[in-house]
C-alpha cells in the first residue's frame, strides 16, 4: 500500500477552515488580489492575508506580482494530488462496503 503524502494532514487542516475553503474554491475561478478577495469576503484585508498565507504554505496557492499588486491563483497540480489521495481512500472504502455486502447476501 504507498505512503500518503506526509503533507496532507497539514493541507486538510488548512482546507478544514471555511474562509480558506471558500478563498480557494473563488481562486478556482481566477487570480485576484488579497485586496480583491477582503471586498467580496465578510472579513478584513489582514484576516485574506493570513488566510492566504497559509494556503501558500500549503502549496494550494502561488502568488505572483502582476503590476503593483499581488495576485494569488489555485494550484492545480496540488489540489490533484489531494484529489487522488481522497480518490485512493474513497475506493477502499469501496472495496471494504463491497466485501461486506457480498459476505452479507451469502453467508
Amino acid at each position: 500500500m504507498p505512503m500518503a503524502d506526509a503533507a496532507l494532514p497539514v493541507v486538510f487542516a488548512a482546507l478544514a477552515d471555511d474562509t480558506r475553503w471558500n478563498l480557494l474554491v473563488r481562486l478556482g475561478r481566477s487570480s485576484a488580489s488579497a485586496s480583491a478577495l477582503a471586498a467580496e469576503f465578510p472579513v478584513s484585508r489582514q484576516a485574506i492575508a493570513k488566510h492566504l498565507a497559509v494556503l501558500e504554505e500549503t502549496g494550494l496557492v502561488s502568488s505572483g506580482k502582476v503590476g503593483r499588486e499581488v495576485r494569488f491563483t489555485a494550484v492545480g497540480a496540488r489540489l490533484s494530488t489531494v484529489a487522488r489521495e481522497l480518490e485512493g481512500i474513497a475506493s477502499g472504502w469501496d472495496r471494504r462496503l463491497a466485501a461486506i455486502k457480498e459476505q452479507a447476501e451469502n453467508p
